[in-house]
């Protein structure tokens, strides 16, 4: 492979299938199913097919929210989308998200399944749904989704951004590095200041804005996103971590960063969740204990 300052964009762009570095098998430049597979359906009213990222975490925690205020028909079916094999890309879960990204929700509770895809979108047709985490004032609500949509537009900049070229790029780019480390930096800044202003992201309470930003940029100061805390001074933003650290002990936050998650602790995750008693008796490690 050449090197970045030897290679000169020719003037039409090909594929190499090549390139790509540890997503290689997944990337590609068209869209569409590259194979047939009908996505399951559970017993709950709402299906979601996810990875435990920090986008499909952003969901599962609000399921886990809106089921902790007592909303029964928040009840769901988790099942896994292992993006490293494929499962994107089939069929069925195409239909739901034509993009091929998790996460991706089936509202089943009308006589028409409903689609939702991306994160965001997701978390503001939950809130509308069932009337909780979104503020109804007016001047507070666009407030909470101008930090939600802040996080839409900046995730880019910090998952395929930065964390590409500092922990999954084939070669490490001084200039990629540097030139996304600095607008992640200044990201952090925001919302370090932000924090300092007020307890939760929008304001005084806490919502979807919250969720969106803390498997983010929560993780990123904590130093357990890309490994990249000490790298990006992530102690630094005081306000951050405070605020991340209180998130953390909620138990709902708890319970839904161990659904759909595939690394770490076996006690930490929970492939699919079908009911509330699988954080009790499916977690990996009570499964391998079991087989």
């Amino acid at each position: 492979m050449a090197s970045s300052a030897e290679y000169i964009p020719p003037k039409v762009w090909a594929w190499n299938k090549s390139n790509g570095g540890r997503f290689a098998k997944i990337n590609r430049p068209i869209s569409g199913p590259t194979h047939e597979k009908d996505l399951p359906v559970g017993r709950h009213p709402l299906q979601l097919y996810s990875l435990g990222t920090p986008n499909g975490v952003k969901v599962t925690v609000m399921l886990e929210e809106l089921l902790a205020l007592g909303h029964r028909a928040a009840e769901y079916d988790a099942w896994l989308v292992n993006i490293g094999d494929g499962d994107q890309f089939g069929s069925g879960f195409v239909a739901v998200n034509p993009n091929s990204k998790i996460p991706a929700l089936v509202d089943r509770s009308g006589p028409t399944p409903i689609r939702v895809f991306e994160s965001g979108a997701i978390l503001l047709y939950l809130a509308e749904k069932f009337g909780a985490f979104l503020p109804p004032e007016v001047g507070a609500r666009a407030e909470c989704l101008s930090w939600l949509f802040w996080q839409m537009g900046s995730a880019p900049y910090l998952g395929g951004g930065f964390g590409h070229f500092y922990a999954y790029a084939p070669e490490k780019i001084e200039y990629a590095i540097d030139r996304f480390a600095m607008e992640v930096k200044r990201q952090l800044d925001v919302l370090d200041r932000r924090l300092a202003q007020s307890e939760y992201i929008g304001g005084s309470t806490y919502t979807i804005a919250d969720m969106a930003i803390l498997p983010w940029y929560g993780a990123l100061a904590k130093g357990s996103l890309y490994g990249a805390g000490e790298f990006l001074s992530g102690q630094d933003y005081k306000n951050v971590l405070r605020w991340a650290d209180a998130l953390l002990e909620r138990p709902a936050v708890k319970r839904g960063r161990m659904v759909n998650r595939t690394y770490g602790e076996p006690s930490s995750q929970l492939h699919e969740r079908h009911d509330a008693t699988d954080f009790d008796t499916k977690t990996q490690d009570k499964l391998t204990a079991g087989s």
